[in-house]
């Protein structure tokens, strides 16, 4: 759905949401599930993570939700090595120095999701239309009704950083590793998945840690069954980096990259498709759940 037209739908689930959070998320689940979402006493997944967006605040959220802050944070956590290097940041598109940045670049917008912009080839790019978009984007503004508190409270900025790729120009393959601070050990990033097709039919790989697939497990969206994913060299050194990353909140998400044998840090998400994605089978929404200790 286009995101102008899904503000104007959510609208009242706006209002809601600021008039009676726990209700307003209930609503916005059975609109989606036609199932009831269970907040006072949360077993699966998404009725925790719901559950946080409530009752758990942490003051590292916002920093680690913005992609530009939550480099310091990862620098303060000993894991500098695995950012990419940044070229330049600012909060207007038209400040960016276009003429010093090299032939390949990413620019991404520091509160949103999926706002970035490729360039594989500077020549190309058509510089006005990208400083339009990049302003547009800035102006967006996360929906109240998911209740993703942590969002919007840094003020969103520009970042450009270096394009990582092989040879033939190639996007990394995106590793999301799920963390759970209750499970010990490798154990503690139980869950990785793989996103392929992003950009047309979106599917998706998952693996326990012992890179072992669930076949039987979706997670918001369909299984590639064609795709074939070998264990990385790099696996053990990414869940140990993930576990470091995670290691202050209940439960995180954090996503790598690996370009030329070298692992690179992506993001920190605390709320997986915002507390409403689709887990099966139930077992396995029971199970992600059991795995997050909530604290008192």
């Amino acid at each position: 759905m286009d995101k102008t037209l899904k503000n104007i739908v959510l609208t009242p689930m706006n209002f809601l949401y600021k008039i009676n959070p726990k209700i307003g998320l209930k609503t916005l689940y059975f609109m989606k599930y036609f199932s009831k979402l269970n907040i006072d006493n949360p077993k699966t997944y998404n009725e925790k993570l719901n559950w946080m967006k409530i009752n758990y605040r942490n003051e590292l959220m916002p920093l680690c939700a913005d992609k530009y802050t939550v480099r310091q944070y990862v620098k303060e956590k000993g894991c500098g090595e695995i950012l990419t290097k940044l070229l330049w940041e600012g909060f207007n598109a038209e400040d960016i120095p276009f003429e010093n940045l090299p032939q390949k670049f990413v620019i991404k917008v520091t509160h949103g999701s999926g706002n970035n912009i490729i360039c594989k080839n500077k020549n190309e790019l058509d510089k006005n239309r990208t400083i339009k978009r990049l302003n547009q984007w800035l102006k967006q503004k996360y929906l109240p009704c998911y209740g993703e508190w942590f969002y919007g409270i840094i003020k969103p900025r520009i970042i450009v950083e270096e394009f990582i790729s092989d040879d033939h120009l190639n996007i990394p393959v995106d590793y999301k590793v799920f963390c759970f601070n209750s499970v010990e050990g490798i154990n503690g990033a139980p869950v990785t998945v793989i996103d392929t097709d992003r950009f047309t039919t979106h599917k998706r790989k998952v693996y326990d840690d012992t890179w072992q697939e669930l076949r039987n497990i979706r997670i918001n969206f369909p299984l590639d069954e064609e795709k074939e994913f070998k264990k990385p060299d790099q696996y053990e050194e990414m869940l140990n980096y993930a576990k470091i990353l995670s290691e202050p909140f209940p439960h995180a998400r954090v996503d790598f990259y690996i370009m030329n044998e070298r692992l690179y840090f992506g993001e920190i998400t605390f709320m997986s498709d915002a507390g409403f994605g689709n887990i099966s089978p139930k077992s396995f929404n029971e199970k992600m759940g059991q795995w997050i200790k909530l604290p008192d």
